[in-house]
């Protein structure tokens, strides 16, 4: 069994661990506005701040844009990845045309086609690493961080054995040039705001 498999088959068998820790945190008083997902087993609130929220809908509307309204674009909804204890929240997620969710009312992530991350401070280290890792084991072809106190964007593609192999960045106010993707659009960042 190669690392990959491993990794797949341990996403797996989680599936019903991160059933139950969801279903525990629903039932907490979570203040509205708060994003609760695991990541490698552990829980993280974040508070959904405004900055965040103009990036995540200028990334939704270029999808919007692009492949029309109907465009399966996600924001905020669970979807488990490979590895121990990894129910994520993605900003924005894009799945395949006609992605459907299982049985169990879950999007499988062997359908998402395009994630992007918009930074916190106090996960920021999440999504520069272990959700990096798990996109890339996933094969999840576009990954794309946004981090508004950088002010740039990290373009991440052509994923195997785990690992990114290219890796894009440009400065808000340069436009991300994502045409020979799976995703296809040039997104303008000269709007995104600082934090």
């Amino acid at each position: 069994m190669t690392i990959l498999e491993d990794r797949i088959e341990m996403a797996d068998k989680n599936i019903e661990h991160l059933d139950q820790w969801f279903a525990r945190l629903e039932r907490m008083p979570v203040p509205e506005g708060i994003k609760v997902e695991i990541v490698g087993g552990d829980v993280f609130m974040t508070p959904q701040r405004s900055v965040h929220w103009h990036i995540i809908r200028r990334i939704t509307r270029a999808l919007e844009d692009r492949f029309g309204m109907d465009v399966e674009a996600l924001s905020d909804v669970r979807i488990d990845f490979p590895g121990h204890g990894n129910g994520f929240c993605p900003d924005v997620v894009k799945l395949r045309e006609g992605a459907e969710e299982d049985s169990t009312g879950h999007w499988l992530y062997q359908d998402v086609e395009f994630v992007a991350e918009v930074i916190s401070r106090g996960t920021a280290p999440n999504d520069y690493g272990p959700k990096k890792t798990a996109y890339a084991v996933a094969d999840v072809p576009v990954y794309l961080i946004v981090d508004p106190y950088q002010g740039k964007c990290h373009l991440y593609t052509q994923p195997k054995d785990g690992e990114y192999h290219t890796e894009l960045s440009v400065t808000f106010g340069a436009d991300l040039d994502m045409t020979n993707t799976i995703v296809d659009l040039t997104l303008k960042t000269d709007e995104f705001p600082r934090d």
